[in-house]
């Protein structure tokens, strides 16, 4: 486990809040610190507040890295096993400049 991961258990556990990190209240968290992460660029293309911006931000990681945790992921390998798939549904041929899904590339 990395330094990190260490800190970041390290907290959770000296208040007692692993029994609370399901699965389903993890994703929920994810979400919600989503939310208000979003909600920073609610009505303008840009924040205005980096700090806010910084601490919302990292809330969405801890709590993935917490999920990251609970199930006993390795966080390096998952990500790169969806950059692989992503890479072979977005060629770069077909997406480079392109906003377009995946299944609306011209001859999908």
């Amino acid at each position: 486990m990395n330094e990190l991961m260490e800190k970041i258990i390290a907290f959770r556990n000296k208040r007692d809040w692993e029994q609370f990190h399901t699965g389903e209240n993890l994703a929920k968290s994810i979400s919600i610190e989503a939310a208000e992460l979003l909600e920073l660029y609610q009505w303008q293309h840009e924040a205005e507040d980096m700090t806010h911006l910084k601490e919302e931000l990292a809330d969405v990681l801890i709590y993935a890295l917490l999920m990251v945790d609970r199930y006993q992921f390795n966080f390096e390998d998952i990500i790169l096993e969806k950059l692989a798939k992503n890479a072979e549904k977005y060629p770069v041929k077909n997406a480079y400049g392109n906003h377009k899904k995946y299944n609306q590339f011209e001859g999908k």
